[in-house]
């Protein structure tokens, strides 16, 4: 028999393994939750994967390298088979493109097995180490078919076939196995069917959590058939190149959150039965509890999976159905509901801190350019310095603002910590105060209240004018209604991205531009921006309080230390408390209202 025959034989064995596989896989993933199916969907897929995937693979270039040849040559190379052999054109001009793509593949290949011999820790082994060789074999049996042409030795030609066929196996047989090669296919359909398409269009919601129909009796997850069934699909996207490993702080700090596991006994648990418990059959309930939601997992990512969704779908079981959570997180729950404050504090002591200020008090009826909204800072002695700097350095630039009377929660706390009725019920209570005051924009030091206001209440139907404090002021500054007449600051400062603001609300330029245009010199730590690292006080971390090796917030200090800088230059109350707990020496923590404060004279 011919080669070119048993090249076509070996094509179309391949392709039914494949499609028997696809279909088992399809029948694990259809167990979940139903969610928009749009066929033309298909059509983003290339541009998907070709700006956004690999956007985040090009931040290791030879990675990225590898992957663009072996991938592409890949692809490149089975189209062509199926042309020439599985469709028996027998083109002999197909055969040159065929060794084109098959030598390109077998260079990524290569690269990735030379890769392979010293891998970082973060990478999975086993199948893993296999795949590049077994790709090699692949490529390598596709340049002997292309060269070979329709003559070659009987013993050759069956030494060609049996490699080609193993690596075809590779491909084939993973999908329907659960082998490493189950997202070439599994994440190109997850491009396509993306639970988060918003993501793809750049929307500012994109990182919102999406609200449960607590009316349907919707109580967060508890078995994999409770996620939709194109989250189910994402899971077996993961490539386990344990990026979000490396960038998670919890795992970092030595906590039991390890975001590749977390997806991985997703896709055992998914396999195994999808009616099985999740909590604490397959997943540990402090590993969810570990998670600062500060989303360095999702931003790692190269195939674009979304961690944080998935521990804030588990948590939201633990905290509605069970009533399960751990430490000062429950009494926490309790004082939101019976007080609207996380402290249980009386709403008047808020601004406490302005009463020698003269900043008006918004109430019912009233109007005003600018409302301030303080957050859960206002009742933090140390945070009041932050506000009090703040209202100082706004009425100096002649801003007409106020504070906001009865200023209540807004439930980002709560909806972190699995509370979304909590989260619900204090968001319509503050969107409803709001609507009885007049303004034209709404700012706030709080990446978190930020957050929430501007991109998670538009699905409550509250579309609000939200901007964070280094906004505005790097914004009054550059206006020149804040004129530094003094240096903030002698020494070197570094500056630290709160999570919420700089990979939730894509804003690392403001605090950037705010403290160049007041002189100061910024030297940063070597993870800053979207890629910063967390300090530990987000997703109720401080109060479900899982122990670890060590703190969250001490290693954040270690990397402000490494720079040199005397001040830590923060933009949330949150990152001032972490931060400020560190003991032993370290750098001043100062937020950049209060240096903008000090440098135009109204500290």
């Amino acid at each position: 028999m011919e080669l070119a025959t048993l090249v076509g034989a070996v094509f179309w064995g391949a392709l039914l393994v494949l499609a028997i596989g696809l279909t088992r896989r399809a029948r694990l993933w259809r167990a979940g939750r139903s969610a928009p199916l749009a066929w033309r969907a298909l059509l983003a897929v290339p541009r998907r994967y070709l700006v956004d995937l690999h956007a985040v693979v090009a931040r290791e270039p030879f990675v990225a390298r590898a992957h663009v040849a072996t991938a592409g040559g890949a692809v490149l190379a089975l189209v062509v088979v199926a042309l020439n052999h599985g469709l028996a054109l027998h083109c002999r001009a197909l055969d040159w493109v065929l060794l084109g793509a098959a030598l390109a593949m077998h260079g990524g290949a290569a690269a990735m097995a030379w890769r392979r011999r010293r891998p970082p820790a973060r990478l999975s082994r086993g199948a893993w180490s296999r795949l590049p060789y077994s790709l090699l074999l692949f490529a390598g049996a596709l340049v002997a078919v292309a060269l070979a042409g329709p003559a070659l030795a009987t013993g050759l030609a069956a030494l060609v076939v049996l490699a080609l066929a193993a690596g075809a196996a590779e491909l084939a047989l993973g999908i329907g196995l659960g082998g490493p090669m189950k997202h070439a296919v599994a994440g190109l359909l997850h491009l396509a069917w993306h639970p988060r398409p918003e993501r793809f269009a750049g929307a500012s919601t994109a990182t919102a959590l999406q609200p449960l129909a607590l009316d349907r009796g919707e109580l967060g997850v508890a078995t994999t058939r409770d996620f939709a069934w194109n989250r189910l699909l994402s899971f077996d996207a993961c490539v386990q190149c344990g990026k979000c490993e490396a960038a998670c702080p919890a795992r970092a700090a030595g906590q039991p959150l390890n975001p590749k596991q977390l997806i991985q006994d997703l896709v055992r648990a998914m396999a195994a039965d999808p009616a099985r418990a999740l909590v604490p059959d397959a997943i540990r309930a402090d590993t969810l509890w570990s998670c600062t939601t500060c989303r360095a997992c999702v931003q790692e990512c190269p195939m674009l999976i979304e961690h944080v969704d998935v521990v804030v779908g588990l948590r939201r079981h633990l905290a509605l159905a069970d009533g399960v959570v751990p430490n000062q997180g429950a009494q926490v729950l309790m004082q939101l509901r019976e007080t609207d404050t996380q402290g249980g504090h009386p709403l008047a002591a808020r601004h406490h801190w302005a009463v020698d200020l003269e900043v008006p008090l918004l109430r019912a009826g009233e109007r005003t350019d600018w409302l301030l909204l303080v957050g859960e800072g206002g009742f933090d002695l140390r945070y009041q310095r932050t506000l009090r700097a703040l209202s100082r350095s706004l009425q100096k630039a002649g801003l007409s603002f106020a504070l906001l009377d009865g200023e209540t929660d807004c439930g980002d706390l709560a909806r972190r910590l699995g509370d979304e009725a909590g989260f619900q019920r204090l968001a319509h209570h503050l969107i409803a105060t709001l609507a009885t005051r007049e303004f034209r924009h709404i700012v706030t030091p709080d990446p978190h209240l930020f957050h929430c206001l501007k991109n998670e209440y538009p699905a409550l139907g509250a579309h609000l004018q939200v901007v964070h404090h280094t906004q505005l002021l790097a914004e009054l500054v550059a206006q020149g209604r804040l004129k530094p007449q003094q240096p903030a600051s002698t020494q070197p400062i570094t500056f630290h991205d709160p999570c919420y603001l700089g990979r939730y609300g894509r804003e690392v330029q403001a605090p950037r531009r705010l403290l160049a245009g007041i002189g100061v010199r910024v030297v940063e730590m070597a993870r800053h921006g979207e890629r910063s690292r967390c300090c530990g006080g987000g997703g109720g971390a401080p109060l479900t309080d899982i122990p670890g090796a060590t703190r969250i917030p001490d290693l954040r200090m270690a990397d402000a230390r490494e720079t040199g800088a005397a001040v830590v230059a923060v933009a949330c109350p949150q990152c001032t408390a972490m931060l400020e707990g560190v003991v032993g020496p370290r750098p001043e923590v100062v937020d950049v209202a209060e240096l903008v404060a000090r440098a135009v004279g109204a500290a």
